[in-house]
């Protein structure tokens, strides 16, 4: 080996600790970064297809009978015509 080789090998050897210790947190938050997009892109997945599958059923109508409402407004109306 030449002496520049042997250098190089001594001084990654230092720095090994420090260097395995990098790569590890690295890994760490590349695993966290990829686990967060692949939730994400599950939660936008499970969004859309409930809304596809919500737009595509049949809207409830629902009626509304006033008449009560309408007959007691009258009566109203019409006690406090008497009352005059």
């Amino acid at each position: 080996m030449s002496q520049e080789k042997v250098d190089r090998y001594k001084k990654e050897k230092a720095h090994r600790k420090q260097t395995v210790k990098k790569e590890k947190l690295q890994n760490v938050f590349r695993k966290c970064a990829v686990g967060l997009v692949v939730l994400l892109l599950g939660f936008w997945i499970g969004y859309s297809a409930y809304g596809s599958y919500a737009s595509s059923r049949p809207k409830e109508e629902v009626e509304i009978d006033y008449t009560a409402l309408t007959d007691f407004s009258e009566k109203l109306d019409e006690a406090a015509e008497d009352g005059k």
